[in-house]
């Protein structure tokens, strides 16, 4: 058995590019358009990591029923080399960080359709301002 990917919904396929690739840094690695089924299937991964992919399935037609709560999905998680910067980046980016790194070694923050993503400090980092006694923003 492997595993192989992730599947999430999006709603806005440029919004979610520039969330998941200029915002965390992963690649485009596949991209498949289906006319048929109206439907376009996007997979990412994170550079160098040859394993599980995180796959953006963007339904054409709207769904009547908007997804709400990432349809009770739990979140992504991904180990980063230093929290710090990639907080500041993500926040540059106007993106909110709903749990601040306070620890230096857990922070989450939601994609534009709403998926909580966890990053994760690759070893610890010395807790420091302005995440040691920022608040959370929001639920993850």
């Amino acid at each position: 058995m492997k595993y192989l990917h992730t599947m999430v919904r999006v709603t806005d396929i440029e919004e979610s590019l520039r969330f998941y690739c200029e915002g965390l840094g992963l690649e485009e690695v596949r991209r498949t358009e289906n006319e048929k089924g109206r439907f376009t299937l996007i997979f990412l991964r994170a550079p160098g990591d040859e394993g599980g992919e995180v796959e953006l399935t963007y339904n054409w037609d709207p769904d009547p029923q908007p997804y709400s709560g990432g349809r009770n999905f739990g979140h992504l998680a991904y180990r980063v080399q230093d929290i710090y910067a990639l907080c500041q980046h993500l926040s540059d980016m106007g993106v909110t960080i709903n749990r601040p790194p306070r620890d230096g070694h857990m922070a989450f923050v939601r994609s534009p359709d709403g998926i909580s993503v966890e990053l994760i400090q690759d070893g610890h980092l010395e807790p420091k301002e302005p995440w040691a006694s920022m608040p959370n923003t929001g639920s993850w």
